[in-house]
């Protein structure tokens, strides 16, 4: 009798035990019966179900995130940037989150991500890369969760946040090429200033430089003039004074300096009459 009665009670707690389930803090969960959804949505405690018959599956139902990889987007300008966001989403339903992806959530997070990247294409699409950089961004992410959540309804998701980590210019993108080409170009401007005033000074220092030049040669020749000026009336002077003297002597001298300079040549020819001026002084010379 005793063995009976033990099994009656094993098998009574084996019941009870299997009666009851506790929902946690940061749960929710699903009642299965046969492998179909009979209740949903329960809220954290202890709760009761057939035992043997029915199953209570529990899933997180806190703040989730999925941190998605960097995608290629073209703004409405057709600029290419790449754009990487951070998505924190949590369990709304949890009847169809279990049929959508059978509450697995990796599979949850496989089906968002497309839906999400839809989402983030179209915003992008619609906005000007300043707007896509600038503080406007916040506009954005705002209409994408508004968006994404109603793709996002069927999986039993709440798409709480959507967060912009990074937006990057790709390598081979023209708008590097136009900002390299921009910033080059100002470059080149300043060091064409550079140079345009540097020639500048240069030429300004030549001009300064030649003026100079100009002004030491024309008081050099001044004074070259001014001294042989002086010194021509110095000889004439003499010669006035020599001549004063002796007529002879000075008319005889410069005579002399007329025979120098006939005869400097040393190839000259000279064709005189003898009976010349020219030969005064050496036909009396005989």
């Amino acid at each position: 009798m005793r063995p009976i009665i033990s099994i009656v009670i094993a098998a009574i707690i084996l019941l009870a035990v299997n009666s009851v389930f506790i929902v946690s803090e940061g749960q929710t969960a699903i009642l299965l019966q046969f492998g179909r959804i009979t209740e949903a949505g329960f809220k954290p405690g202890l709760h009761f179900k057939l035992p043997l018959v029915q199953q209570a599956l529990r899933f997180d139902r806190r703040l989730q995130t999925l941190d998605a990889a960097a995608e290629r987007y073209l703004t409405s300008e057709k600029k290419d940037v790449n754009v990487d966001f951070v998505v924190k989403w949590r369990i709304s339903d949890s009847a169809k989150f279990y049929t959508a992806v059978a509450g697995d959530q990796d599979r949850a997070q496989q089906r968002l991500a497309p839906i999400v990247k839809d989402g983030m294409r179209t915003a992008i699409n619609s906005r000007t890369l300043k707007e896509v950089v600038s503080s406007a961004r916040s506009d954005l992410t705002d209409s994408l969760v508004q968006t994404a959540n109603k793709a996002a309804m069927n999986l039993g998701i709440d798409i709480v946040d959507v967060r912009i980590k990074r937006v990057d210019l790709p390598e081979e993108s023209s708008v590097l090429r136009s900002v390299y080409e921009r910033m080059r170009s100002e470059r080149k401007q300043v060091a064409d200033a550079l140079r345009a005033e540097g020639n500048e000074a240069a030429e300004r220092i030549r001009s300064d430089a030649d003026r100079q030049v100009q002004v030491i040669k024309a008081e050099a020749y001044r004074e070259a003039q001014t001294g042989r000026g002086e010194g021509d009336a110095e000889a004439a002077r003499i010669y006035a004074s020599s001549y004063g003297k002796d007529a002879e002597f000075y008319a005889f001298y410069r005579s002399l300096e007329a025979y120098r300079e006939a005869f400097t040549p040393a190839n000259g020819v000279l064709v005189l009459d003898p009976k010349s001026e020219f030969l005064h002084y050496l036909q009396d010379s005989k």
